[in-house]
């Protein structure tokens, strides 16, 4: 399909990401909750990505035919950058759920959700097109600053007498950092670029759930299949339908049209709506702070998406 490349967000753009940071704000909330009700880390990410995977199968295949599922892994140039995408994709994954056992989910949110700044400095260097200015470096770290006073907020009266976090919190921030890897070389890869995201994101989730179910049956997880709630699967279903398929596709769709540095500071929403949901779901208060946070994402977003004359050009998408 041919996409026009924007060098501006418009409000189609803007409306689908706010939505997708609503959604993975939710997320987090729900791998906790899988994880305390008896679905353990590796099992459920690779039950979250063949399910995603199997949603997606059946999407491309409604939408253009059986041939085109056939072509997803054709043996052609993509075939090896893909799989080393699926690769790539299994370890994040591995260190965000068991990062997620050994820390907070609000400090999970926080310090997976530092990836605009990697994807801003990795685009710098490698995308010419998508250098950062001043005013779009400061928006940047206003918005970052919000995060960490809503998440601060959320965590001031739990920080005395809890155990160590530090373990989780590295695990989840070398999600974050292959998760920005994964995002500019989109970007800055021609091939990538010119490639279907629902080819994508194919690659990713049927190569990640094989690897992923693999090191859940060795590691003994596979048993909890039996054991985990009911409400657990409800979770996995929503991280698998509306997560891990619906939203990530519009992702990929995103970044393959829209400045990868623009379309990642929305990203910073996310914990936000995590908090929200976390007030709305488990009675958490909503503070001035929070309050104060929301206006300082805001006003960063307000500056990293600023008026700039825009450019256009016309990609081919396979």
């Amino acid at each position: 399909m041919n996409s026009v490349r924007r060098e501006r967000l418009d409000a189609f753009a803007v409306v689908l990401l706010i939505l997708i940071c609503a959604l993975w704000g939710l997320q987090q909330v729900a791998i906790k909750v899988a994880l305390d009700q008896g679905l353990p880390p590796a099992l459920q990410a690779g039950l979250r990505s063949a399910l995603s995977a199997l949603c997606l199968g059946a999407w491309i295949a409604w939408r253009n035919g059986p041939a085109a599922l056939r072509q997803t892994f054709a043996p052609d140039a993509m075939l090896l950058p893909g799989l080393l995408m699926g690769t790539i994709f299994s370890v994040e994954f591995l260190l965000l759920y068991f990062g997620m056992v050994r820390t907070t989910a609000s400090r999970g949110v926080l310090f997976l959700y530092t990836s605009p700044f990697f994807v801003a400095l990795g685009a710098h260097v490698l995308v010419p097109s998508e250098r950062i200015t001043l005013r779009q470096a400061f928006g940047l770290l206003c918005a970052f600053a919000g995060v960490a006073m809503a998440v601060l907020d959320g965590l001031r009266s739990q920080w005395s007498g809890q155990g160590s976090t530090l373990l989780g919190d590295a695990m989840v921030t070398g999600t974050s950092i292959l998760w920005a890897g994964m995002t500019v070389c989109i970007r800055a890869v021609p091939l990538l670029g010119r490639t279907a995201p629902s080819r994508l994101l194919m690659f990713q989730l049927a190569f990640s759930a094989v690897v992923l179910l693999l090191f859940a049956l060795f590691s003994g997880e596979a048993s909890a299949l039996t054991d985990a709630s009911w409400l657990a699967y409800a979770t996995l279903i929503y991280q698998s339908g509306i997560v891990a398929f619906a939203s990530y596709l519009a992702w990929y769709w995103l970044v393959t049209v829209y400045p990868a540095n623009r379309v990642s500071a929305f990203t910073f929403l996310t914990p936000i709506f995590g908090l929200l949901a976390g007030a709305l779901l488990l009675n958490e208060r909503i503070s001035s702070g929070l309050i104060l946070a929301l206006a300082s994402v805001a006003f960063g977003l307000f500056l990293v998406n600023g008026h700039r004359k825009p450019k256009r050009t016309v990609v081919t998408a396979t």
